[in-house]
């Protein structure tokens, strides 16, 4: 059991070298990464398509890097928004990690990227422990996943720096109390912002791109109590956007 965990700890701790490398090249390109994450199903890559496109009509130079097992259905979505998109397919691994990641950016992304959004596997249990090098990771649940649903994955949610509330147009419908959701992420992550969001009926439309801008920006941001650390952060933008992006750093 102890050489298991021990094995885990080295894979982590070698991911976020990677990570940590990879969010100071980023930085020096003047590129933040956004890392989405979510269960199946959830309407990530909708509302994806919407902020990709919203970003291409304000003229702002975002790209997306989508992960699956299997299949590029979801590039061929993304690509509608006709901005830069990428297919990974992760041949059954259940994640992405920071080293794939920048293999896979290498000779791709293209000069200028203000934004790189990156729409993991769809899971919330694996994708959680590894930091992509992201400024920004965002965790989306729909309203037809149960209020439950941050209790359920603590690591996930405690981890996130925004969480999104997806498909609030059929809340109704399927008894959504939402009242007892944000409460259950406040109990997991004490100061989150929870944000409604609906592809369909169009709120919440550009809410995505707005926090992942002003996190890009260095503006304030929120640091979950997973990754608080005991000294303060230091006063550089580059430096801020570092400690927000360091969400696999601490664990519990």
């Amino acid at each position: 059991m102890c050489r298991v965990l021990d094995l885990q700890q080295a894979v982590l701790a070698r991911n976020d070298a990677c990570a940590h490398t990879l969010r100071e090249d980023l930085a020096a390109r003047g590129t933040a990464v956004v890392n989405l994450l979510s269960s199946p199903g959830s309407g990530k890559t909708a509302l994806l398509e919407r902020e990709l496109t919203l970003a291409r009509e304000r003229g702002v130079p975002v790209a997306a890097l989508t992960a699956d097992l299997a299949t590029e259905n979801d590039a061929v979505r993304l690509a509608r928004s006709r901005v830069p998109v990428k297919q990974v397919l992760t041949d059954g691994l259940c994640h992405l990690e920071a080293e794939m990641l920048g293999g896979h950016l290498d000779g791709w992304l293209p000069a200028g990227t203000r934004l790189l959004f990156v729409e993991n596997v769809g899971n919330l249990v694996c994708p959680a422990s590894y930091d992509l090098g992201e400024t920004l990771r965002v965790v989306l649940a729909s309203v037809t996943e149960g209020e439950d649903k941050p209790l359920k994955y603590p690591t996930a949610f405690g981890l996130a720096h925004l969480v999104m509330i997806t498909k609030s147009d059929i809340a109704a419908a399927v008894d959504f109390d939402e009242a007892e959701f944000r409460a259950n992420v406040e109990r997991v992550n004490p100061g989150a912002e929870v944000v409604r969001t609906s592809v369909r009926g169009g709120e919440g439309a550009g809410a995505l791109l707005d926090r992942a801008l002003a996190a890009r920006d260095g503006g304030p941001a929120h640091i979950p109590v997973m990754t608080r650390r005991s000294h303060p952060p230091h006063d550089g933008p580059a430096d801020r956007a570092g400690d927000r992006g360091a969400v696999g750093s601490s664990r519990s």
